[in-house]
């Protein structure tokens, strides 16, 4: 795993020179401490430069930026690639020659044969840019779900781009303006849809987008894949598996995407929370391991999020070689700086925290390589929010769409005041909010702000549009399919913003910030697609999420573990906030420098910590969003 970065000049004055584009390099160093590399063309206007992690080949003939044998293709690449050794078995036989063992030779040389099509047959995860001297074209890419990200901006008549935006914002042509629209979008969605971010001008590419830059500056942009991929026959073919056979196939497509993952030539390991989708990995990693399993946990002090006991049971039934770490409010506090660094926009979840004290426990033990289990949930349906929100699209949503619109706002807007006075039954009042307006219901697994909420704490701004992101990938939803149900629909909302700009983008930004590398076996492609065609009734069943994964694993686990409900990696901020931490953050919100710019209602959001305080409400999620972009814009746009 690696940072990259680099510089295009596109007919205007930008600067492209050595030392620049190392310095935008070299804020990326936690990413690749082992190895850095810069090449620049001055006449072409072109700069790469990389920082190494390295996975796979130690030698420094992994070193990038990178070019094949005559030098017409340069690259710089972060990933890995699964696939690279029976991908390379065919282009050696075909004539190419190799200097390295790396994946990262694969890939330049499937580009030349392919070019941009080349990423459809890449197995893994990446964000790679790479540079045709001849035809003067930078061609840019993220994996299929988005578990590395790529950002990129316009400047000075220019391209930068960068493994984060940090790099970007090295260069001294690109400033920093908060994104006012974006703002809005994190409100409601705890972290900025693609293509924006926080930042003005400075965008990200969506999971599965390629990017052809040409050299009148044009830019062809397209959505690669689908995770309806396999189409409607294997939707057809999937829907007369017995449960038997189904579990078998699920399985074995789990099996193999945990066995691929264990490539690379320094330690690796798995983050351990005792539930069934890590233990999964546990169990699997251990069929085809000599030695055993290091696995790694964190705790809270015995507090009721604390998973300890049962990733102890897991380790002992798996004899894996078991590492913790304990966690407290004061933890929290002493990262908070160090998080919105490494965060670069802001990702307002506080599982941030955990995660990085976690790879920074395994980072000490010298393992480079860690499996999560990032994608079960949402492939599967594995929250019970899922289901609730499911049970009242069915229930509800078309006996509302029957309604005379009068009646339909009245009776949203009786849900919405009894919320308002008990504190409790905001989601249904939202759903019924979006459904007297026709608008899709569902809007994700962690909505922060949205309808009535979004507008209290709002302070006169313009029309929310927040809803647009729902509605575009709710209508994706059945591109290649024809027609998707109302669980594929939501998977494929989850898959695309929720997993993809905030799971996995947590995952990355923790791990990477100690220099470990984390791999996510359940977001396989090939597995992806086989659940997401999966009919219903394999995903829930008798009100129990990811019912098939539980039917196959049921020789592999213990059957506690396999009936244990969901819990869902969290910390105990909820508690913490009615505390120290809760008047910090209060403090710290009120005096940031984001209040200056009259975008939020300070008032309403006080009431919101006397009412959490008080525990009529739980709104640690929405404060915890208003505390990390608060932190953010003193430390990325209020400081001179």
């Amino acid at each position: 795993m690696c940072g990259i970065t680099g510089i295009l000049r596109l007919g205007g004055d930008l600067a492209v020179d050595e030392r620049i584009v190392t310095a935008m390099r070299d804020t990326l160093t936690h990413r690749g401490p082992d190895d850095q590399g810069t090449w620049c063309d001055l006449d072409a206007g072109v700069a790469l430069a990389h920082r190494r992690l390295s996975i796979v080949d130690l030698s420094p003939s992994g070193r990038n930026p990178m070019s094949e044998e005559d030098g017409r293709y340069w690259i710089v690449y972060n990933g890995e690639i699964y696939n690279h050794a029976a991908l390379r078995a065919g282009l050696e036989a075909r004539g190419h020659v190799y200097r390295s063992n790396t994946d990262t030779e694969t890939i330049l040389h499937l580009y030349e044969e392919e070019g941009p099509r080349c990423v459809e047959r890449l197995q893994g995860m990446f964000a790679l840019a790479i540079w045709d001297r001849r035809e003067r074209t930078l061609f840019l890419a993220r994996d299929r779900l988005g578990i590395k990200p790529l950002y990129l901006a316009r400047a000075g008549g220019g391209l930068l781009f960068g493994s984060e935006i940090k790099a970007l914002l090295a260069h001294p042509a690109l400033g920093r303006e908060l994104d006012e629209d974006a703002f809005r979008d994190y409100l409601t969605f705890v972290a900025t849809p693609a293509p924006r971010t926080m930042f003005r001008g400075i965008e990200k590419l969506a999971p599965a987008e390629r990017v052809l830059v040409r050299a009148d500056g044009r830019m062809d942009r397209e959505r690669w894949w689908h995770p309806a991929a396999g189409g409607a026959a294997l939707r057809d073919e999937l829907a007369t598996l017995s449960d038997d056979a189904a579990a078998e196939r699920l399985l074995a497509l789990v099996r193999a995407a945990v066995g691929k993952r264990m490539m690379a030539d320094v330690p690796f390991g798995v983050f351990l929370s005792g539930g069934i989708d890590s233990s999964t990995n546990v169990a699997l990693m251990s069929e085809l391991m000599d030695e055993p399993v290091r696995t790694f946990s964190v705790g809270f002090g015995g507090h009721a999020l604390d998973e300890l006991e049962h990733a102890r049971r897991t380790a002992h039934h798996f004899g894996t070689d078991h590492h913790e770490v304990d966690l407290a409010a004061g933890d929290l506090e002493a990262f908070l700086p160090e998080m919105v660094v490494h965060q670069d926009e802001p990702i307002a979840d506080w599982v941030c925290v955990p995660l990085y004290y976690v790879s920074k426990l395994a980072k000490s033990t010298g393992t480079t390589v860690v499996q999560v289990g990032e994608g079960a949930d949402e492939l599967l349906h594995g929250y019970k929010h899922y289901h609730a929100a499911a049970r009242l699209h069915r229930r509800l949503w078309g006996p509302m769409q029957r309604m005379p619109a009068p009646l339909r706002g009245a009776v949203a807007a009786s849900a919405i005041r009894a919320a308002a006075i008990s504190g409790r039954g905001r989601n249904t009042a939202h759903f019924l909010e979006q459904a007297a307006a026709g608008h899709v219901a569902f809007w994700g697994g962690a909505i922060a702000f949205a309808g009535s909420l979004k507008r209290e704490v709002l302070a006169g701004a313009p029309p929310d549009r927040s809803y647009d992101v729902v509605q575009r990938l709710w209508d994706e939803a059945s591109d290649g399919l024809g027609d998707a149900g109302l669980l594929q629909r939501m998977t494929y909302l989850e898959l695309r913003q929720r997993l993809a700009e905030l799971l996995l983008m947590r995952v990355d930004k923790m791990t990477m910030a100690t220099s470990v590398e984390a791999r996510v076996p359940f977001l396989d492609h090939e597995l992806v697609e086989f659940a997401y065609a999966l009919p219903d009734r394999m995903k829930v069943r008798d009100g129990v999420g990811k019912w098939l994964l539980r039917h196959a694993v049921r020789d592999l686990l213990p059957p506690e573990t396999i009936a244990r409900p969901k819990m869902g990696f969290s910390a105990p901020v909820a508690d913490w906030f009615r505390g120290d931490l809760g008047r910090r953050a209060q403090s710290e919100i009120r005096a940031s420098s984001l209040r200056d710019r009259g975008l939020l209602d300070y008032g309403r959001i006080d009431r919101l910590w006397d009412e959490h305080r008080t525990g009529r409400s739980d709104w640690s999620f929405q404060l915890w969003n208003i505390y990390n972009v608060s932190l953010w814009h003193d430390e990325w746009i209020g400081r001179p």
